[in-house]
């Protein structure tokens, strides 16, 4: 199996779920005791955090391509970005390193699109909801994206960042976050997209009547995919 590189930190309660299901999923398909040879860089998240308030996305897309690099020298043959987010600069990221890059958006939208669903509703911080980088690529591969009206993006968001990576699970935010997808079904939507790697901390299946997408289970398992393919091959 080769060796999957993370980059952590954003947050690292996040990156804690990405180890979590990354050596759970290992696990469950080879059994015994083995589990994920990894490797994870955790950044500052502070730092990314006061890149996305400026809007400076090419200090962030640098910055997140010095950790790819750091990660492919250290041994990584596969690399994750663990956040939806910074993959708007993924494509500077996946430049600058020769290993496998594995885009969250393209491995949720292929799985989305293979189970027939052709609407979803997105569940995100601002910068990926009002962002072109998610619809687009959801389109391209025929899946079109509502987001949440402005008070419910502005709710959902500050959810995120307030609580969520902080480790604190409110209650009321879990009943708040019903009501937003619920008026995402209403508006036409088939299925909602869980698009930040938090917010399975705070909902779950059980939350919503619509078939549910967890983008964090959904990049590990492909990443699993990817690494054991070495072995296939030989």
């Amino acid at each position: 199996m080769r060796t999957i590189g993370l980059i952590g930190g954003m947050s690292w309660e996040s990156s804690a779920e990405y180890y979590r299901l990354l050596n759970e999923e290992v696990r469950r398909r080879l059994g015994g005791h083995h589990c994920a040879p990894s490797l994870m860089l955790t950044v500052d998240f502070a730092e990314i955090e006061a890149m996305q308030r400026a809007g400076d996305w090419d200090a962030a897309g640098a910055f997140l391509a010095g950790a790819a690099k750091t990660l492919e020298a250290a041994g990584a043959e596969v690399v994750l970005l663990c956040t939806n987010t910074m993959h708007r600069v993924a494509e500077v990221i996946s430049a600058a390193i020769d290993a496998d890059f594995l885009h969250i958006v393209d491995v949720t939208a292929d799985r989305i699109a293979a189970a027939g669903h052709r609407t979803v509703g997105l569940l995100a911080t601002r910068y990926t909801m009002e962002a072109a980088f998610y619809r687009e690529r959801m389109r391209s591969r025929g899946v079109e994206v509502l987001v949440p009206e402005e008070p419910d993006r502005v709710l959902v968001h500050d959810v995120i960042y307030e609580e969520l990576t902080r480790n604190r699970v409110e209650p009321a935010s879990r009943v708040a976050y019903r009501g937003v997808m619920e008026r995402l079904a209403e508006r036409g939507a088939d299925a909602i997209i869980l698009g930040c790697t938090e917010i399975t901390l705070l909902v779950d299946q059980t939350d919503c009547a619509l078939p549910m997408y967890d983008s964090t289970r959904i990049h590990v398992e492909a990443a699993v995919d990817r690494a054991l393919a070495a072995n296939d091959a030989s």
